[in-house]
């Protein structure tokens, strides 16, 4: 039986990415900062943290280790540990709710890390485009925070969102990636433009492009890309006149010489390639490749795959500034193309 407040209001939330050890770390100045946990208290011992909590003795250690190295809280040895001081300056907190975890969303989380330094304690959450996750997640959320930062990508019910993140006060809100429309008041944003970003990065590979007739966007039916990309897609397509085709299935569509192929997963490109080689096509010669979001390795592959790609480092860092700032911009991030031997 959990008979210490302290169990009270330390918690340890199962669907948070953020390590254990962090998450004791900012429920114990979380509770500091309210009022809950005054100077000179005595904390619960390593192994009664370990039980009741759930977690394993080195994680309560490490929670505690670090507590102390901020300076929070010190140590007798025979007695425990105890709250050592209150006076610290109050960390910003922040919810940060992904929709998945990928290569480009680590260059995102890692520059939104490095950018907010010490001053913010981080709860990150990943809710898998499930916008039933991502209702629970924020309506069932214990803690306060002055921050919540969305990357709002849903593959169903997306028209809902809005409705959710309206809860939330306009002043603590932060919308990364993505603008939803119909969400109100004056709030904070870093966001792509998406049906204009497609648009000017193909234009700016339409020489290379003019050697093929046909253009297939591969944008599978359940997606939670924007369909802005679509519209921007068919923009460029007419205004340049050429053939194009929105393919929902890779894996079944015909594969021909002369067609350029435009891929958003990162499970299609490797579909993609590995159909293409079976064929016996060339890419960059006899069948063009493009793909969405700029990461190492596609430098190297097949002599360098094209992409086109928003700015993650950038992304990451301008919502870290906007938070340490309390500005409530919106910033819409660059765009580029990274022409390579795939086109």
């Amino acid at each position: 039986m959990k008979t210490d407040p302290f169990f009270d209001y330390i918690r340890i939330d199962e669907f948070s990415v953020t390590p254990k050890y962090l998450q004791l770390t900012n429920a114990v100045l979380n509770a500091i900062k309210e009022g809950k946990l005054e100077k000179d208290i005595m904390l619960p011992s390593i192994n009664e943290l370990s039980f009741v909590l759930e977690v394993s003795r080195d994680t309560a250690e490490k929670g505690y280790r670090y507590l102390k190295k901020l300076g929070v809280i010190d140590s007798v040895p025979g007695k425990g540990y105890y709250v050592s001081r209150t006076d610290f300056r109050q960390k910003k907190s922040i919810m940060l709710l992904f929709n998945k975890l990928s290569a480009h969303k680590k260059i995102v989380y890692d520059a939104f890390i490095k950018t907010l330094g010490t001053d913010a304690a981080v709860d990150f959450y990943v809710y898998n485009n499930d916008f039933n996750l991502f209702k629970k997640l924020i309506q069932n959320q214990k803690q306060e925070y002055t921050h919540y930062v969305i990357i709002p990508h849903f593959v169903e019910e997306r028209d809902k969102a809005a409705e959710v993140i309206n809860q939330i006060p306009k002043e603590k809100l932060l919308l990364l990636d993505k603008k939803v429309p119909e969400v109100e008041g004056n709030y904070a944003a870093v966001y792509e433009n998406f049906e204009v970003d497609i648009y000017h990065a193909l234009e700016q590979a339409k020489d290379e492009l003019s050697k093929y007739h046909t253009l297939k966007l591969i944008f599978p039916d359940k997606s939670y890309f924007p369909r802005e990309i679509i519209k921007g897609f068919y923009h460029f397509c007419q205004q340049y006149a050429f053939d194009h085709l929105l393919v929902s299935d890779i894996a079944k569509e015909p594969i021909r010489e002369g067609e350029v192929y435009i891929n958003l997963m990162e499970d299609d490109l490797v579909i993609l390639l590995d159909r293409i080689i079976s064929l016996k096509l060339e890419v960059g010669k006899q069948v063009g490749v493009i793909s969405y979001n700029e990461t190492r390795v596609k430098r190297f592959i097949l002599n360098g795959i094209t992409t086109i790609s928003t700015d993650f480092e950038n992304m990451g860092s301008t919502a870290a500034r906007l938070i340490l700032e309390n500005s409530k911009q919106h910033i819409e991030v660059p765009f580029y193309l990274f022409k390579r031997a795939s086109i």
